[in-house]
């Protein structure tokens, strides 16, 4: 029994309406199969068994293995041991024994967190069983010696995902709190699940689109994104956001915030509480925000350059205009800091100063150490993926979307799983998640180019490596002071290597640290009292390696932000009257958040985009 303490009531459904749901799911299953069928009979890449090319990297990996047979059955008996030692302990269990645990999750797996995982001595032995596996698994995988670097990450990646789908968490028969809500309902649950299963399956059109939160609960500019401002300025790939002031004065220099394209900018403007446009407005600060377009086929050949002239360089031209300041503070938040600092280093060639100052979110300029993302770049897959983008013309979001979602399986892909298909439950409303599904798309051309030579090649850091409007660049020129924002658990762009960027720039750099993620390290503001982050004491310079300067750095309770503000003041200028979008010599064109942010990855761009 799950739960030896309480007897469980079973509430059976109404049998008429059990079956008249059945026989719609039926109906829908048959629909969508044949939909399905169909699309596949007609997709040039059905024949790609492998487009990750992962069989590869497992084939050259089991070669290793089977060439040192006493390593592999050294292996093979410790996790015999293992299990024996488990299977002594449920033995004395069932005496009546607390012999301890053989096996514990880390204490942030909520995989495990119904109670009946520890009280119950068969789903004890379950999660200890998996938990034995999987940890041998993946440390025999680990131990193989003579891979390369790239396909020793690659098979480890792999290895983990196949470790998470087979989690006892993930099925019905395995889960107590999903076998206890099937036993309480009757089986409704399954039925739910199922119906949830096929609305996903509908909404992509055959592929799995797993629903995170409710989507009619959230609408950009209603409920969040709704810090006031205009629209001053737009072109083919962005819109500029000018935001309403809150304070009677405002410092002299304007500030500008490059998002990434990769993903839509309110998530620095979820709601009111945790905006971190908002506070920066409330600082005083005039703040403006480029607000990528969801490009379709007709911005195919959009470059990387490009992305430069009509986004961080176009927006310069547009703040003077609008306040009538030539110079500006910037911000770049993980693509955007690539883009700003490759921008950055371009005017330096060409001896422009306007930028004062250069914040960097979660910004890698040196790829050699790129993280997990990394899997998903070599010769066999960008070929693959170059071949999907030429036939439509850009890369569809839910392509990338996916990718990371991969990084983190267990909270963003299996969690889902079981709450809407085995629970049966709609997803909670959370912004958060909103914005992680309202996925963007990217042109062909400046993402081919943006992998190949960022992550592929890592050109970026070498000097004139990369010609930007036929002037090469070199990162080393850049002297704007600049700080540094990395978070400690990010799994997109980790924090040692957007440390490297320390080494390049030459101006004084100063490095933050913060605790969290990509996201949840950036957007935290200081009235949550959230987190901590590190910083150097006094006027220290940055050492060459991160871990050494870990060791000198200083831990501070709660949010960066104030530690940031009071380095941007050095920049910002004398305070002056507060400006109003549309007082300069650009007209207001629409309120904030604007109509390109509003644009669906599923939706073409409008004509007058």
């Amino acid at each position: 029994m799950m739960n030896d303490q309480q007897d469980t009531e079973v509430q059976i459904p109404d049998p008429v309406e059990m079956s008249a749901a059945m026989a719609k799911i039926a109906e829908r299953s048959q629909r969508l199969v044949t939909e399905f069928l169909a699309r596949q009979a007609q997709d040039p890449h059905v024949g790609m068994a492998d487009p990750l090319n992962v069989g590869s990297a497992f084939l050259e990996m089991t070669a290793r293995m089977i060439s040192d047979p006493s390593k592999l059955i050294g292996a093979q008996m410790s996790l015999w041991q293992d299990h024996m030692r488990l299977w002594q302990s449920a033995a004395w269990r069932m005496l009546g024994e607390d012999p301890g645990p053989v096996a514990e999750p880390a204490q942030d797996d909520r995989r495990f967190m119904d109670a009946a995982w520890n009280e119950n001595a068969l789903f004890d032995y379950i999660k200890q069983s998996y938990l034995l596996t999987a940890r041998w698994l993946q440390s025999t995988v680990g131990d193989v010696e003579g891979l390369d670097n790239k396909t020793s990450k690659k098979v480890d990646f792999y290895t983990r995902q196949f470790v998470d789908a087979m989690a006892p968490s993930n099925f019905l028969m395995t889960n107590p709190e999903v076998l206890r809500a099937t036993m309480e309902t009757g089986g409704q649950n399954l039925v739910d699940g199922l119906q949830n299963l096929l609305d996903d399956l509908e909404r992509g059109q055959g592929k799995l689109a797993i629903k995170m939160t409710d989507q009619e609960a959230f609408d950009v500019g209603e409920n969040i994104a709704v810090t006031p401002g205009k629209v001053v300025y737009q072109n083919e790939l962005m819109q500029l956001l000018q935001y309403d002031p809150s304070t009677e004065q405002v410092y002299k220099r304007p500030l500008l915030i490059v998002p990434p394209w990769i993903n839509k900018f309110y998530i620095l403007d979820l709601r009111s509480k945790n905006s971190f446009i908002k506070w920066a407005v409330d600082q005083g600060l005039t703040v403006f925000v480029i607000s990528w377009v969801n490009p379709d086929a007709r911005l195919a050949e959009k470059t990387f350059e490009d992305y430069m002239t009509e986004g961080p360089l176009a927006a310069l031209d547009a703040i003077e205009q609008a306040t009538g300041e030539k110079d500006a503070n910037v911000i770049g938040y993980c693509l955007g800091g690539t883009l700003l600092a490759a921008t950055l280093a371009y005017m330096a060639a060409q001896e422009d100063d306007r930028f004062k100052s250069a914040t960097f979110f979660t910004t890698m300029v040196d790829f050699e150490e790129a993280g997990e993302l990394s899997v998903f770049i070599d010769e066999e897959q960008l070929a693959s993926l170059e071949e999907s983008m030429h036939e439509k013309g850009y890369l569809e979001g839910a392509s990338m979307a996916t990718t990371f979602n991969m990084l983190r399986a267990n909270d963003l892909i299996w969690s889902f799983v079981i709450n809407n298909y085995l629970m049966g439950k709609d997803p909670f409303p959370f912004d958060l998640l909103y914005w992680n599904s309202d996925s963007t798309r990217m042109p062909a051309s400046m993402h081919s180019y943006y992998l190949r030579k960022m992550y592929q090649e890592n050109l970026l850091v070498q000097p004139g490596a990369i010609t930007l409007k036929g002037v090469p660049i070199d990162l080393t020129t850049i002297k704007v002071p600049a700080l540094i924002l990395s978070t400690r658990e990010d799994h997109i762009a980790p924090w040692k290597s957007t440390y490297a960027a320390t080494q390049h720039y030459q101006g004084p750099v100063k490095f933050i640290l913060s605790a969290s993620g990509h996201i949840a390290g950036v957007v935290n503001p200081p009235a949550a009292e959230k987190y901590c982050h590190w910083v150097m004491p006094g006027k220290a310079k940055n050492p060459k390696e991160p871990d050494a300067w870990l060791q000198k750095a200083e831990r501070r309770d709660g949010s960066w932000w104030p530690e940031w503000m009071g380095w941007l003041e050095r920049y910002a200028g004398k305070k002056v009257p507060a400006r109003e979008p549309g007082d300069g010599k650009l007209e207001v064109i629409e309120p904030a958040p604007g109509s390109y942010v509003r644009i669906k990855a599923s939706e073409a761009v409008p004509e007058s985009a």
